[in-house]
């Protein structure tokens, strides 16, 4: 039976302020949205001290601020599709999006998943989609019996490396920050302390290498906690990891938008929210001149 795919006018990627301030006017302009996260709110502005520049919040504590932010989604009936989102792929007149193993469509999309600061390893890119993969649910299967790496920079990393453990011969796991080193690893996985460094092969992935010892693999899935720009939707112009932006939010594809920390410096919320508002006017206007041709 085909999966039901379902459609929004306007998918938004990340829930920090950039996303959930693009939500909120979408969703005054009464357009229908995904608003894509793995928190209601994402866990980075809770851990925020004191933001002093946020108008008329003075010293409002990053904790504060994600309640505010919850309330507001809450008032305006916002959900967030607590999924990953893996790739965007521009279909002309529209977009798909894959989170985990579903497929969704939107007529645009508003990219505000934050970045990166982590440079992609040596091999990544070229290994991408031959043995480097950014989805353990998605590509799991692919691994049936064999021996693959993840390097895991989040808490869900932990998740999907015992969901991988129970499909795969043997993960190795390398833990890259506090956060994904959690109890409950166990079974079939090793935990190695080495810091990787470079992805090799020929026609597909073969070895992982680390600063002290060299790993034979046949897969290398690497969650990072944003997705580099350029290796989330192909085609996608870039400079220095950001998406390329005008003042308008727009992008080099029609009808995809980005926002926040993806966009560039300054890293500020406030700056962020004000680009989440115009991202969603910008998609706005865009979805009716679309409509105006039609």
């Amino acid at each position: 039976m085909a999966q039901d795919i379902k459609t929004a006018d306007i998918a938004i990627i990340g829930t920090g302020p950039a996303g959930i301030s693009a939500a909120i006017t979408a969703k005054i302009r009464n357009k229908e949205i995904f608003l894509f996260g793995a928190e209601p709110v994402s866990s980075k502005v809770a851990k925020a001290h004191r933001i002093l520049n946020y108008p008329g919040l003075p010293a409002v504590s990053g904790e504060e601020l994600a309640q505010a932010y919850k309330r507001h989604l809450d008032e305006l009936q916002i959900a967030v599709t607590k999924k990953r989102v893996h790739a965007v792929y521009a279909m002309g007149s529209y977009f798909a999006i894959q989170a985990g193993q579903e497929q969704y469509r939107a007529d645009s999309v508003i990219l505000a998943c934050g970045m990166t600061a982590d440079k992609p390893f040596p091999g990544e890119n070229e290994f991408l989609g031959r043995g480097v993969s950014y989805c353990a649910t998605c590509d799991a299967q692919f691994f049936k019996g064999k021996t693959v790496a993840v390097i895991g920079y989040t808490k869900e990393s932990v998740e999907e490396a015992q969901y991988l453990a129970e499909i795969v011969g043997k993960v190795l796991y390398f833990p890259m920050g506090k956060e994904a080193v959690l109890p409950g690893l166990s079974g079939n996985i090793e935990i190695c302390t080495e810091k990787p460094a470079e992805i090799t092969g020929t026609m597909k992935v073969e070895q992982l290498k680390t600063d002290g010892k060299l790993y034979p693999v046949d897969g290398i899935f690497i969650l990072r906690e944003a997705v580099f720009p350029g290796q989330l939707v192909p085609g996608l112009k870039t400079e220095k990891n950001h998406a390329a932006v005008n003042l308008q939010m727009e992008t080099n594809v029609a009808g995809l938008f980005a926002c926040g920390d993806i966009a560039g410096t300054p890293y500020q919320y406030i700056k962020a929210a004000g680009q989440g508002n115009v991202a969603a006017l910008s998609a706005v206007s865009y979805l009716n001149r679309k409509k105006e041709t039609v």
